[in-house]
């Protein structure tokens, strides 16, 4: 259970990581709305490219900040029932769902959308709007999303058996975070107790 254990640390960091860096595809997608605004109205000049790589940020954000949104248990959830039992039931009640539910569901849309990027990319489809983008890398997003999500998934899962064996806390906890400026005040403060201790003992 342990080397399970690693392995779901893993999928954690890896997805944390591609979370904390796609959200910068927002900023993007917003940079270029812009410019497109600005261009239209002070040139007169519009391209229909500049209007499909919005969508195609906006895809790459939603789809591979998925399992970003997984891991920090921020999925909608309908919770008539749910909030209403104790911990164990709701952790018993999280493994059926992943077990039955997402797993097989991601696994399906990876079947099908693996062989739909491949034909889109070797076969060069382009957008059917003139000046448009190729469709390969929108395309591309399917599979990738939904790999990151299958593998968070399965981190879920290794978690939430781990907790009802008694090895780990709840991992469905809400730790927070804490920012920079609050780690690099915590460093200084121990400096300077490291200081003072070292000025008392001389």
């Amino acid at each position: 259970m342990q080397a399970l254990l690693k392995y779901s640390n893993g999928i954690d960091a890896l997805n944390r990581f591609v979370g904390k860096h796609v959200i910068w595809l927002i900023l993007a997608s917003t940079m270029i709305s812009a410019i497109n605004a600005i261009v239209r109205k002070a040139f007169n000049y519009s391209s229909n490219a500049f209007l499909e790589v919005q969508w195609y940020l906006f895809a790459a954000t939603f789809m591979l900040c998925s399992a970003f949104t997984l891991l920090n248990g921020e999925h909608v959830k309908i919770d008539v029932l749910y909030s209403r039992w104790g911990k164990r039931a709701q952790t018993w009640i999280d493994v059926f769902g992943f077990a039955c539910f997402l797993l097989p569901l991601c696994t399906a849309i990876l079947w099908f959308s693996v062989p739909f990027f491949l034909q889109g990319f070797h076969s060069g489809e382009m957008s059917s709007n003139a000046g448009g983008l190729e469709r390969w890398p929108v395309y591309a997003m399917m599979p990738l999303g939904f790999g990151l999500l299958w593998l968070q998934c399965t981190s879920e899962l290794i978690k939430r058996v781990a907790f009802l064996l008694g090895l780990i806390d709840d991992p469905t906890e809400k730790r927070v975070e804490k920012t920079p400026e609050e780690e690099l005040a915590e460093a200084i403060a121990r400096l300077a107790e490291e200081k003072a201790a070292k000025a008392v003992a001389a």
